[in-house]
């Protein structure tokens, strides 16, 4: 059983480490992993294939190698994508070890647990092998990632009482989303007494970056606090939340987040309110709801920036203006990346998506508006 006591409220999430050169940035992770353990926390959340599978290798040496192994808390997911048979758990799961430089995993997940890849999971019976790695002493705490349909995680709790906690993609913006659904999903790990572990909590910089007349009125209400901050106070505010994970790639993001949960104030019942308000008025502007988890880009076999290329057109959708969004998607190009119109429609990236967004056809439609 998890202690809540000992969990953290903000985890560091490892997927969008700080890059140079077109390599992670150790020097700078490990600033920002040393601010973070001084303010006392000490979650770290990594993956497989996060980084092209050099995130778990950065947790290494910016954390492993530099702080004593109770310090702190590592976890990690295995991906049903990477596996045929049932000797790849194991064979991931070593490499995983070897990549981190530890003897177990403190929290261990299986990783987007969802319609596409719960079938792999359970051929593989991936969830009583996790259970025999927890026994042997490998794994602290099991459970997985969500991103399916709340009749699936009913199913899934149902057929595998053993999982301990479950994360899931939580924030104001998806709260009643039609397809991540992410109340839900809330309601049904909260009245079963399940921990919480939130994943996008600002929708991978989206509620961070509101349009000048959004982020006007968060500032009206408070002038001294960032608009991210209204995001992750917004899912710190909910009961069964255990810990926040965010994707801090720079030290001033870090700073905000530290500054956000230090002494930890919940919102008001105003503040609810407001925030129920920007959703609102946010909402009537459509959005590709993209995450820039970046699953689709590593086997793009034209090199599509996806995330950025989508991240280009939401600034076009919400500001009117194709001039700079254009000018940061040639650049993109300039250094390397395939343009949306070079699409061979392999479907690759959608297989993978957790958004279950039509990349394909969104590509297409790009294209007309970046490539013209």
């Amino acid at each position: 059983m998890i202690d809540r006591s000992k969990m953290p409220r903000l985890g560091f999430g490892m997927m969008r480490l700080p890059q140079k050169d077109g390599a992670i940035d150790i020097d700078h992770v490990c600033r920002m992993v040393d601010a973070y353990m001084k303010a006392g926390l000490n979650y770290f959340d990594s993956a497989y294939v996060y980084h092209g599978g050099h995130s778990e290798e950065a947790m290494k040496a910016a954390i492993v190698d530099r702080y004593p192994r109770d310090s702190f808390m590592l976890a990690t997911k295995l991906p049903a994508w990477e596996m045929k048979t049932r000797e790849d758990r194991d064979r991931i799961f070593n490499e995983q070890l070897a990549r981190a430089g530890v003897d177990y995993f403190d929290f261990y997940l299986l990783h987007s647990v969802e319609e596409g890849h719960i079938g792999t999971y359970e051929r593989l019976d991936c969830f009583n092998w996790a259970m025999q790695k927890k026994a042997e002493g490998k794994i602290t705490h099991f459970g997985f990632s969500f991103h399916g349909s709340p009749a699936l995680l009913e199913k899934v709790l149902d057929d595998h009482p053993e999982v301990e906690f479950v994360q899931i993609q939580l924030n104001y913006a998806d709260w009643e989303n039609p397809v991540v659904r992410s109340g839900e999903l809330y309601e049904i790990l909260e009245k079963r007494g399940l921990p919480v572990i939130v994943m996008e909590p600002v929708k991978g910089g989206t509620l961070a970056n509101l349009p000048p007349e959004l982020e006007g009125m968060y500032k009206a209400a408070n002038p001294d606090v960032s608009v991210a901050s209204w995001a992750l106070r917004f899912v710190g505010s909910l009961p069964a939340v255990m810990t926040i994970l965010s994707g801090m790639s720079t030290e001033e993001q870090m700073a905000d987040n530290l500054a956000t949960f230090t002494d930890f104030k919940p919102l008001s019942a105003g503040e609810k309110n407001l925030v129920s308000e920007v959703r609102h008025i946010m909402l009537n502007v459509e959005q590709i709801g993209c995450t820039a988890c970046r699953y689709c880009t590593d086997g793009c076999p034209m090199k599509i920036s996806i995330p950025d290329v989508f991240r280009a057109i939401n600034t076009v959708r919400l500001y009117n203006d194709t001039g700079r969004p254009k000018n940061f998607y040639n650049s993109l190009v300039e250094l390397g990346a395939g343009r949306a119109g070079d699409c061979v429609q392999c479907g690759q990236c959608e297989s993978v998506c957790p958004q279950h967004l039509p990349i394909i056809q969104l590509l297409q439609d790009a294209s007309g508006i970046l490539d013209a």
